[in-house]
């Protein structure tokens, strides 16, 4: 079963949030200069707030489930432009529900292209945890 897509927009003002409620003030996440040093091809958003964004779509679709587990690899940086924003779009397939867990499968994009690499979600319903 196919899970409707959810649309996330990152700008720089949400990494500065992210930065300071997460601690991670690495500065390849805020200074474009510094991002560029380093070879990447401007600032990036953190893994962590990308992988929360996945999250977030999957509290949407499961709004009463306990999630068991989440992970997933990070692929590919999320460019933030200065001005304005960049999507994240993240898709979900159920690729199984048995014994009372929900396995959902993510397809994460930004731009067209995959940036976190088998993300996957396995969830208990709400009325399962009784």
């Amino acid at each position: 079963m196919s899970l409707d897509t959810q649309v996330f927009t990152i700008t720089r003002a949400d990494l500065v949030r992210y930065a300071e409620a997460s601690g991670d003030h690495n500065p390849i996440h805020q200074d474009e200069s510094v991002a560029v040093g380093v070879g990447l091809p401007g600032v990036i958003a953190h893994g962590m707030y990308t992988m929360a964004l996945a999250a977030r779509a999957v509290s949407a679709w499961f709004p009463d489930a306990e999630v068991v587990s989440f992970g997933c690899k990070f692929t590919n940086p999320v460019v933030v432009p200065a001005d304005g924003g960049v999507d994240i779009e993240v898709a979900g397939e159920v690729k199984s529900a048995e014994d009372g867990l929900t396995t959902v499968a993510l397809t994460v994009t930004c731009d067209g292209v995959k940036v976190l690499g088998m993300p996957r979600a396995v969830l208990r319903e709400a009325a399962l945890r009784g």
